[in-house]
Protein backbone atom coordinates (compact mmCIF):
# COMPACT_ATOMS: atom_id res chain seq x y z
CA UNK A 1 0.00 0.00 0.00
CA UNK A 2 1.26 3.49 -0.75
CA UNK A 3 2.03 5.40 2.39
CA UNK A 4 1.69 8.99 1.23
CA UNK A 5 -1.40 10.85 0.10
CA UNK A 6 -1.48 11.53 -3.59
CA UNK A 7 0.79 8.64 -4.56
CA UNK A 8 -2.02 6.97 -6.52
CA UNK A 9 -1.52 9.30 -9.47
CA UNK A 10 2.27 9.07 -9.35
CA UNK A 11 2.41 5.26 -9.44
CA UNK A 12 0.72 4.47 -12.71
CA UNK A 13 -0.77 0.99 -12.84
CA UNK A 14 -0.09 0.41 -9.12
CA UNK A 15 -3.28 1.12 -7.14
CA UNK A 16 -3.17 1.60 -3.40
CA UNK A 17 -3.64 -1.57 -1.38
CA UNK A 18 -4.08 -4.14 -4.15
CA UNK A 19 -1.94 -5.94 -6.68
CA UNK A 20 -4.63 -7.16 -9.05
CA UNK A 21 -6.55 -4.01 -9.94
CA UNK A 22 -5.31 -1.28 -12.20
CA UNK A 23 -5.81 2.45 -11.88
CA UNK A 24 -6.04 4.36 -15.13
CA UNK A 25 -4.83 7.90 -14.58
CA UNK A 26 -6.98 10.56 -16.19
CA UNK A 27 -3.85 12.56 -16.90
CA UNK A 28 -3.51 10.45 -20.04
CA UNK A 29 -6.94 11.37 -21.33
CA UNK A 30 -7.32 14.30 -23.66
CA UNK A 31 -9.09 17.40 -22.48
CA UNK A 32 -12.19 17.05 -24.68
CA UNK A 33 -12.77 13.50 -23.45
CA UNK A 34 -12.60 14.64 -19.84
CA UNK A 35 -15.04 17.48 -20.46
CA UNK A 36 -17.59 15.06 -21.94
CA UNK A 37 -17.47 12.83 -18.89
CA UNK A 38 -19.29 12.94 -15.57
CA UNK A 39 -16.93 11.77 -12.85
CA UNK A 40 -18.56 9.65 -10.15
CA UNK A 41 -16.68 8.38 -7.11
CA UNK A 42 -17.90 5.17 -5.46
CA UNK A 43 -16.78 3.76 -2.11
CA UNK A 44 -17.80 0.30 -0.89
CA UNK A 45 -15.92 -1.38 1.93
CA UNK A 46 -17.27 -4.90 2.32
CA UNK A 47 -18.10 -7.82 0.00
CA UNK A 48 -21.86 -7.24 0.25
CA UNK A 49 -21.41 -3.53 -0.41
CA UNK A 50 -19.08 -4.27 -3.31
CA UNK A 51 -21.78 -6.39 -4.97
CA UNK A 52 -24.46 -3.77 -4.35
CA UNK A 53 -22.27 -0.95 -5.63
CA UNK A 54 -21.52 -2.88 -8.82
CA UNK A 55 -25.24 -3.34 -9.45
CA UNK A 56 -25.86 0.36 -8.86
CA UNK A 57 -23.10 1.32 -11.31
CA UNK A 58 -24.81 -0.73 -14.02
CA UNK A 59 -28.17 0.87 -13.21
CA UNK A 60 -26.66 4.36 -13.36
CA UNK A 61 -25.15 3.62 -16.76
CA UNK A 62 -28.55 2.45 -17.98
CA UNK A 63 -30.21 5.59 -16.60
CA UNK A 64 -27.65 7.79 -18.36
CA UNK A 65 -28.13 5.88 -21.60
CA UNK A 66 -31.89 6.41 -21.43
CA UNK A 67 -31.54 10.19 -21.07
CA UNK A 68 -31.58 12.53 -24.04
CA UNK A 69 -28.07 13.85 -23.32
CA UNK A 70 -26.57 10.35 -22.99
CA UNK A 71 -23.54 11.55 -21.02
CA UNK A 72 -20.51 9.34 -20.48
CA UNK A 73 -20.16 8.30 -16.86
CA UNK A 74 -16.71 7.56 -15.52
CA UNK A 75 -16.55 5.73 -12.22
CA UNK A 76 -13.58 5.53 -9.86
CA UNK A 77 -13.00 4.95 -6.17
CA UNK A 78 -12.64 2.01 -3.80
CA UNK A 79 -14.33 -1.36 -3.60
CA UNK A 80 -13.67 -4.96 -4.55
CA UNK A 81 -13.61 -7.40 -7.42
CA UNK A 82 -17.24 -6.88 -8.43
CA UNK A 83 -16.83 -3.13 -8.77
CA UNK A 84 -13.67 -3.72 -10.78
CA UNK A 85 -15.56 -6.12 -13.06
CA UNK A 86 -18.23 -3.43 -13.51
CA UNK A 87 -15.59 -1.16 -15.03
CA UNK A 88 -14.85 1.04 -12.03
CA UNK A 89 -11.27 2.36 -11.77
CA UNK A 90 -10.27 1.21 -8.29
CA UNK A 91 -7.55 2.89 -6.28
CA UNK A 92 -8.05 0.55 -3.32
CA UNK A 93 -9.48 -2.93 -2.81
CA UNK A 94 -11.35 -2.11 0.38
CA UNK A 95 -12.86 -5.57 0.75
CA UNK A 96 -9.42 -6.93 1.65
CA UNK A 97 -9.46 -4.73 4.75
CA UNK A 98 -13.03 -5.26 6.00
CA UNK A 99 -13.22 -5.68 9.78
CA UNK A 100 -16.00 -5.74 12.33
CA UNK A 101 -15.94 -4.68 15.96
CA UNK A 102 -14.46 -1.73 17.86
CA UNK A 103 -11.19 -3.40 18.84
CA UNK A 104 -10.60 -4.65 15.31
CA UNK A 105 -11.17 -1.14 13.94
CA UNK A 106 -8.76 0.34 16.50
CA UNK A 107 -6.07 -2.16 15.52
CA UNK A 108 -6.52 -1.20 11.86
CA UNK A 109 -6.71 2.55 12.49
CA UNK A 110 -3.38 3.40 10.86
CA UNK A 111 -4.21 1.44 7.74
CA UNK A 112 -7.65 3.01 7.36
CA UNK A 113 -6.24 6.47 8.02
CA UNK A 114 -3.77 6.07 5.16
CA UNK A 115 -6.48 4.82 2.82
CA UNK A 116 -8.79 7.64 3.91
CA UNK A 117 -6.28 10.35 3.03
CA UNK A 118 -5.25 8.64 -0.22
CA UNK A 119 -8.87 8.62 -1.35
CA UNK A 120 -9.49 12.17 -0.17
CA UNK A 121 -6.49 13.42 -2.15
CA UNK A 122 -7.70 11.46 -5.16
CA UNK A 123 -11.19 12.96 -4.87
CA UNK A 124 -9.79 16.47 -4.59
CA UNK A 125 -7.75 15.92 -7.75
CA UNK A 126 -10.53 14.28 -9.80
CA UNK A 127 -13.33 16.50 -8.44
CA UNK A 128 -16.24 14.10 -8.99
CA UNK A 129 -19.70 15.53 -9.54
CA UNK A 130 -21.08 12.78 -7.33
CA UNK A 131 -19.86 10.68 -4.42
CA UNK A 132 -21.81 7.46 -3.82
CA UNK A 133 -21.12 5.82 -0.46
CA UNK A 134 -22.41 2.25 -0.25
CA UNK A 135 -22.96 0.89 3.26
CA UNK A 136 -19.64 0.90 5.27
CA UNK A 137 -21.08 3.77 7.29
CA UNK A 138 -18.29 4.40 9.82
CA UNK A 139 -15.73 5.14 7.12
CA UNK A 140 -18.12 6.62 4.60
CA UNK A 141 -19.76 9.25 6.79
CA UNK A 142 -16.39 10.60 7.88
CA UNK A 143 -15.24 10.60 4.28
CA UNK A 144 -18.38 12.42 3.14
CA UNK A 145 -17.87 15.02 5.86
CA UNK A 146 -14.22 15.55 4.89
CA UNK A 147 -15.06 15.75 1.19
CA UNK A 148 -17.75 18.35 1.88
CA UNK A 149 -15.21 20.42 3.81
CA UNK A 150 -12.63 20.20 1.01
CA UNK A 151 -15.20 21.18 -1.61
CA UNK A 152 -16.27 24.18 0.46
CA UNK A 153 -12.75 25.58 0.09
CA UNK A 154 -12.92 25.52 -3.71
CA UNK A 155 -14.60 28.90 -3.97
CA UNK A 156 -17.68 27.43 -5.62
CA UNK A 157 -15.65 25.62 -8.29
CA UNK A 158 -16.58 22.19 -6.96
CA UNK A 159 -19.92 21.26 -5.41
CA UNK A 160 -20.29 17.47 -5.41
CA UNK A 161 -23.56 15.76 -4.55
CA UNK A 162 -23.12 13.10 -1.86
CA UNK A 163 -25.34 10.02 -1.58
CA UNK A 164 -25.39 7.22 0.98
CA UNK A 165 -26.88 3.93 -0.25
CA UNK A 166 -27.99 1.75 2.69
CA UNK A 167 -28.69 3.47 5.96
CA UNK A 168 -26.35 2.97 8.90
CA UNK A 169 -28.17 1.33 11.77
CA UNK A 170 -28.62 4.56 13.70
CA UNK A 171 -32.07 3.33 14.67
CA UNK A 172 -30.33 0.55 16.63
CA UNK A 173 -27.74 2.66 18.46
CA UNK A 174 -26.71 6.31 18.83
CA UNK A 175 -29.73 7.84 17.05
CA UNK A 176 -28.22 11.29 17.45
CA UNK A 177 -26.05 10.53 14.42
CA UNK A 178 -29.08 11.08 12.19
CA UNK A 179 -28.94 14.88 12.50
CA UNK A 180 -25.24 14.90 11.58
CA UNK A 181 -26.02 12.84 8.49
CA UNK A 182 -28.24 15.66 7.24
CA UNK A 183 -25.13 17.86 7.10
CA UNK A 184 -23.05 15.32 5.20
CA UNK A 185 -25.46 13.75 2.70
CA UNK A 186 -27.67 15.21 -0.01
CA UNK A 187 -29.62 11.96 -0.28
CA UNK A 188 -30.00 8.78 1.74
CA UNK A 189 -31.31 5.70 -0.06
CA UNK A 190 -32.78 3.14 2.34
CA UNK A 191 -33.59 -0.53 1.80
CA UNK A 192 -36.01 -1.12 4.69
CA UNK A 193 -39.50 0.43 4.67
CA UNK A 194 -39.55 1.70 8.27
CA UNK A 195 -36.40 3.80 7.85
CA UNK A 196 -37.94 6.69 5.90
CA UNK A 197 -40.47 7.48 8.63
CA UNK A 198 -37.81 7.03 11.30
CA UNK A 199 -35.60 9.69 9.71
CA UNK A 200 -38.54 12.00 9.01
CA UNK A 201 -39.14 12.26 12.76
CA UNK A 202 -35.50 12.66 13.81
CA UNK A 203 -33.74 14.32 10.86
CA UNK A 204 -36.40 16.13 8.79
CA UNK A 205 -33.74 18.06 6.83
CA UNK A 206 -32.26 14.84 5.42
CA UNK A 207 -33.72 13.78 2.06
CA UNK A 208 -34.53 10.07 2.37
CA UNK A 209 -35.96 7.71 -0.23
CA UNK A 210 -36.93 4.08 0.31
CA UNK A 211 -35.94 2.18 -2.84
CA UNK A 212 -36.55 -1.41 -1.76
CA UNK A 213 -34.20 -4.26 -0.99
CA UNK A 214 -31.64 -5.07 -3.72
CA UNK A 215 -31.57 -8.78 -2.93
CA UNK A 216 -35.04 -9.03 -4.48
CA UNK A 217 -33.39 -8.21 -7.81
CA UNK A 218 -30.28 -10.27 -7.21
CA UNK A 219 -32.25 -13.44 -6.63
CA UNK A 220 -35.31 -12.67 -8.76
CA UNK A 221 -36.72 -15.87 -10.25
CA UNK A 222 -34.51 -17.99 -8.01
CA UNK A 223 -36.65 -18.06 -4.91
CA UNK A 224 -37.56 -20.84 -2.48
CA UNK A 225 -37.28 -24.47 -3.47
CA UNK A 226 -40.50 -26.31 -4.41
CA UNK A 227 -42.65 -27.24 -1.46
CA UNK A 228 -42.72 -30.92 -2.48
CA UNK A 229 -39.39 -32.65 -1.87
CA UNK A 230 -38.36 -36.20 -2.59
CA UNK A 231 -39.13 -38.37 0.46
CA UNK A 232 -35.64 -39.83 0.15
CA UNK A 233 -33.92 -36.43 0.03
CA UNK A 234 -31.48 -36.02 2.86
CA UNK A 235 -31.77 -32.89 5.03
CA UNK A 236 -29.06 -30.31 4.42
CA UNK A 237 -27.70 -27.87 6.99
CA UNK A 238 -26.28 -24.71 5.44
CA UNK A 239 -23.48 -22.99 7.37
CA UNK A 240 -22.95 -19.26 6.80
CA UNK A 241 -20.33 -17.95 9.25
CA UNK A 242 -19.86 -14.53 7.62
CA UNK A 243 -17.93 -12.76 4.89
CA UNK A 244 -15.07 -11.28 6.94
CA UNK A 245 -12.01 -13.02 8.33
CA UNK A 246 -12.88 -11.79 11.84
CA UNK A 247 -16.36 -13.27 11.65
CA UNK A 248 -14.95 -16.58 10.45
CA UNK A 249 -12.45 -16.63 13.32
CA UNK A 250 -15.16 -16.13 15.96
CA UNK A 251 -18.09 -18.01 14.43
CA UNK A 252 -16.45 -21.04 12.85
CA UNK A 253 -15.29 -22.81 16.05
CA UNK A 254 -18.78 -22.84 17.57
CA UNK A 255 -20.35 -23.77 14.23
CA UNK A 256 -18.01 -26.73 13.85
CA UNK A 257 -18.75 -27.84 17.39
CA UNK A 258 -22.44 -27.74 16.48
CA UNK A 259 -21.71 -29.74 13.32
CA UNK A 260 -20.11 -32.51 15.36
CA UNK A 261 -23.07 -32.66 17.73
CA UNK A 262 -25.65 -32.62 14.93
CA UNK A 263 -23.81 -35.34 13.00
CA UNK A 264 -23.92 -37.61 16.04
CA UNK A 265 -27.73 -37.40 16.23
CA UNK A 266 -28.95 -36.94 12.67
CA UNK A 267 -28.03 -38.12 9.20
CA UNK A 268 -27.71 -34.85 7.32
CA UNK A 269 -25.54 -33.16 4.73
CA UNK A 270 -23.55 -30.05 5.63
CA UNK A 271 -22.65 -27.27 3.24
CA UNK A 272 -20.71 -24.10 4.02
CA UNK A 273 -20.65 -21.11 1.66
CA UNK A 274 -17.91 -18.49 1.84
CA UNK A 275 -17.22 -15.53 -0.47
CA UNK A 276 -13.55 -16.18 -1.25
CA UNK A 277 -11.02 -18.97 -1.72
CA UNK A 278 -8.88 -17.47 1.02
CA UNK A 279 -11.66 -17.93 3.59
CA UNK A 280 -12.34 -21.44 2.27
CA UNK A 281 -8.72 -22.39 2.94
CA UNK A 282 -9.00 -21.05 6.48
CA UNK A 283 -12.19 -23.04 7.01
CA UNK A 284 -10.58 -26.22 5.70
CA UNK A 285 -7.66 -25.76 8.08
CA UNK A 286 -10.08 -25.24 10.98
CA UNK A 287 -11.91 -28.46 10.10
CA UNK A 288 -8.65 -30.38 10.25
CA UNK A 289 -7.39 -28.77 13.44
CA UNK A 290 -10.59 -28.58 15.51
CA UNK A 291 -12.48 -31.73 14.59
CA UNK A 292 -9.65 -33.73 13.02
CA UNK A 293 -11.57 -34.09 9.78
CA UNK A 294 -9.70 -35.61 6.92
CA UNK A 295 -10.01 -32.97 4.21
CA UNK A 296 -10.06 -33.53 0.51
CA UNK A 297 -9.50 -30.41 -1.54
CA UNK A 298 -11.14 -30.70 -4.92
CA UNK A 299 -11.34 -28.01 -7.57
CA UNK A 300 -14.42 -27.87 -9.75
CA UNK A 301 -15.31 -25.28 -12.36
CA UNK A 302 -17.39 -23.44 -9.76
CA UNK A 303 -14.59 -23.42 -7.19
CA UNK A 304 -16.11 -26.14 -5.02
CA UNK A 305 -14.08 -27.56 -2.16
CA UNK A 306 -15.21 -30.60 -0.18
CA UNK A 307 -14.48 -31.93 3.28
CA UNK A 308 -15.16 -35.49 4.43
CA UNK A 309 -16.48 -36.13 7.92
CA UNK A 310 -14.36 -38.93 9.32
CA UNK A 311 -16.45 -39.60 12.42
CA UNK A 312 -19.66 -39.73 10.41
CA UNK A 313 -18.80 -40.82 6.86
CA UNK A 314 -22.49 -40.80 5.98
CA UNK A 315 -22.69 -37.06 6.66
CA UNK A 316 -20.86 -35.35 3.80
CA UNK A 317 -19.53 -31.87 4.44
CA UNK A 318 -18.84 -29.44 1.60
CA UNK A 319 -17.33 -25.98 1.55
CA UNK A 320 -17.75 -23.83 -1.53
CA UNK A 321 -16.97 -20.39 -2.89
CA UNK A 322 -20.10 -18.43 -3.76
CA UNK A 323 -23.23 -19.84 -5.45
CA UNK A 324 -25.25 -18.93 -2.36
CA UNK A 325 -28.59 -19.05 -4.18
CA UNK A 326 -28.12 -22.70 -5.18
CA UNK A 327 -27.11 -23.57 -1.62
CA UNK A 328 -30.17 -21.80 -0.20
CA UNK A 329 -32.48 -23.63 -2.58
CA UNK A 330 -31.20 -27.01 -1.39
CA UNK A 331 -30.99 -26.16 2.33
CA UNK A 332 -33.37 -27.59 4.90
CA UNK A 333 -32.16 -25.20 7.61
CA UNK A 334 -29.30 -22.74 8.03
CA UNK A 335 -26.97 -21.67 10.81
CA UNK A 336 -25.94 -18.12 9.93
CA UNK A 337 -24.29 -14.99 11.26
CA UNK A 338 -26.68 -12.13 12.00
CA UNK A 339 -25.64 -10.06 8.99
CA UNK A 340 -27.20 -9.51 5.57
CA UNK A 341 -27.30 -13.23 4.93
CA UNK A 342 -30.18 -13.77 7.38
CA UNK A 343 -32.37 -11.74 5.02
CA UNK A 344 -31.24 -13.90 2.11
CA UNK A 345 -32.20 -16.96 4.15
CA UNK A 346 -35.59 -15.34 4.73
CA UNK A 347 -36.03 -14.68 1.01
CA UNK A 348 -35.52 -18.38 0.28
CA UNK A 349 -37.69 -19.31 3.28
CA UNK A 350 -34.89 -21.27 4.92
CA UNK A 351 -35.53 -21.78 8.66
CA UNK A 352 -32.48 -20.27 10.32
CA UNK A 353 -30.55 -20.27 13.57
CA UNK A 354 -28.61 -17.00 13.91
CA UNK A 355 -25.48 -16.23 15.91
CA UNK A 356 -23.22 -13.28 16.61
CA UNK A 357 -19.90 -13.15 18.45
CA UNK A 358 -17.47 -10.26 18.71
CA UNK A 359 -14.57 -9.21 20.92
CA UNK A 360 -15.20 -8.73 24.64
CA UNK A 361 -14.57 -4.98 24.49
CA UNK A 362 -16.84 -4.45 21.49
CA UNK A 363 -19.62 -6.42 23.13
CA UNK A 364 -19.33 -4.55 26.44
CA UNK A 365 -19.65 -1.22 24.67
CA UNK A 366 -22.32 -2.48 22.29
CA UNK A 367 -24.68 -3.75 24.95
CA UNK A 368 -24.68 -0.28 26.53
CA UNK A 369 -25.53 1.64 23.36
CA UNK A 370 -27.63 -0.79 21.30
CA UNK A 371 -31.30 -0.09 21.89
CA UNK A 372 -32.99 -2.79 19.80
CA UNK A 373 -34.14 -6.12 21.16
CA UNK A 374 -32.85 -8.29 18.30
CA UNK A 375 -29.77 -8.37 16.07
CA UNK A 376 -31.04 -10.57 13.23
CA UNK A 377 -32.84 -8.35 10.72
CA UNK A 378 -35.80 -10.73 10.15
CA UNK A 379 -36.53 -10.49 13.87
CA UNK A 380 -36.13 -6.71 13.86
CA UNK A 381 -38.55 -6.32 10.97
CA UNK A 382 -41.08 -8.69 12.52
CA UNK A 383 -40.74 -7.27 16.02
CA UNK A 384 -40.50 -10.79 17.41
CA UNK A 385 -38.11 -13.75 17.55
CA UNK A 386 -39.06 -15.43 14.28
CA UNK A 387 -35.67 -17.13 14.11
CA UNK A 388 -33.68 -18.12 17.22
CA UNK A 389 -30.59 -15.96 17.71
CA UNK A 390 -27.67 -16.54 20.04
CA UNK A 391 -25.39 -13.63 20.93
CA UNK A 392 -21.89 -13.64 22.45
CA UNK A 393 -21.70 -16.07 25.41
CA UNK A 394 -24.97 -17.73 24.36
CA UNK A 395 -23.51 -18.50 20.92
CA UNK A 396 -22.13 -21.94 21.80
CA UNK A 397 -21.91 -25.21 19.94
CA UNK A 398 -24.44 -26.96 22.21
CA UNK A 399 -26.97 -24.13 21.90
CA UNK A 400 -26.67 -23.97 18.12
CA UNK A 401 -26.90 -27.74 17.81
CA UNK A 402 -29.97 -27.95 20.05
CA UNK A 403 -31.79 -25.23 18.10
CA UNK A 404 -30.82 -26.75 14.75
CA UNK A 405 -31.87 -30.26 15.77
CA UNK A 406 -35.17 -28.87 17.04
CA UNK A 407 -35.89 -27.51 13.56
CA UNK A 408 -34.63 -30.61 11.75
CA UNK A 409 -36.82 -32.89 13.83
CA UNK A 410 -40.01 -30.79 13.76
CA UNK A 411 -41.44 -30.13 10.30
CA UNK A 412 -44.36 -28.12 11.70
CA UNK A 413 -41.91 -25.65 13.29
CA UNK A 414 -40.07 -25.28 10.01
CA UNK A 415 -43.29 -24.67 8.10
CA UNK A 416 -44.50 -22.08 10.63
CA UNK A 417 -41.16 -20.28 10.41
CA UNK A 418 -41.33 -20.30 6.61
CA UNK A 419 -44.73 -18.59 6.72
CA UNK A 420 -43.35 -15.85 8.97
CA UNK A 421 -40.28 -15.39 6.77
CA UNK A 422 -42.50 -15.06 3.72
CA UNK A 423 -44.50 -12.31 5.43
CA UNK A 424 -41.31 -10.43 6.27
CA UNK A 425 -40.11 -10.53 2.67
CA UNK A 426 -43.53 -9.44 1.37
CA UNK A 427 -43.15 -6.27 3.43
CA UNK A 428 -40.02 -5.24 1.52
CA UNK A 429 -41.95 -4.25 -1.58
CA UNK A 430 -41.25 -5.05 -5.22
CA UNK A 431 -37.97 -5.72 -7.05
CA UNK A 432 -36.23 -2.81 -8.77
CA UNK A 433 -34.22 -1.28 -5.91
CA UNK A 434 -31.17 -0.40 -7.97
CA UNK A 435 -33.27 1.06 -10.80
CA UNK A 436 -35.12 3.27 -8.31
CA UNK A 437 -31.84 4.19 -6.62
CA UNK A 438 -30.28 5.17 -9.95
CA UNK A 439 -33.29 7.32 -10.86
CA UNK A 440 -33.20 9.08 -7.51
CA UNK A 441 -29.50 9.80 -7.95
CA UNK A 442 -30.04 10.97 -11.53
CA UNK A 443 -32.78 13.35 -10.38
CA UNK A 444 -30.42 14.70 -7.72
CA UNK A 445 -27.77 15.37 -10.37
CA UNK A 446 -30.24 16.73 -12.95
CA UNK A 447 -33.26 18.15 -11.06
CA UNK A 448 -34.72 19.71 -14.21
CA UNK A 449 -33.58 17.13 -16.76
CA UNK A 450 -32.11 16.04 -19.04
CA UNK A 451 -35.36 14.42 -20.06
CA UNK A 452 -35.48 10.73 -20.79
Amino acid sequence: MASRAGSTSRRRGRPVGTRAMRWRSTSRRNKSERMAETNIMVIAGEPSGDALAAELVQALRAEAGASSAKPTLRFFGAGGTKLAAAGVDLAVDMTQHAVIGLWEVIKSYGKFRRIFHELLALAEKQRPALLVCVDFSGFNRRFAHALRARAAKSGGQWNPRIVQYVSPQVWASRPGRATKMAEDYDLLLTIFPFERDWYAKRAPDLKVEFVGHPMLDRFEGRGPKPEVQSPNARPEVLLLPGSRAGELKRHLPVMLEAVGRIAERAQVNFRMVLPSRELVERALDACEEQLHFKTQRTEALDGLHTVGLVKQPDSPFQIQVGHLDAALRSATIAIASTGTVTMECALFKVPTVALYKTSWSTYQIGKRIVTVKFLAMPNLLAGEAVIPEFVQDAATGPNLAQAALGLLQDESRRLAMQVKLGEIIAGLGAPGANVRAARAIWTLLHPSGPAA
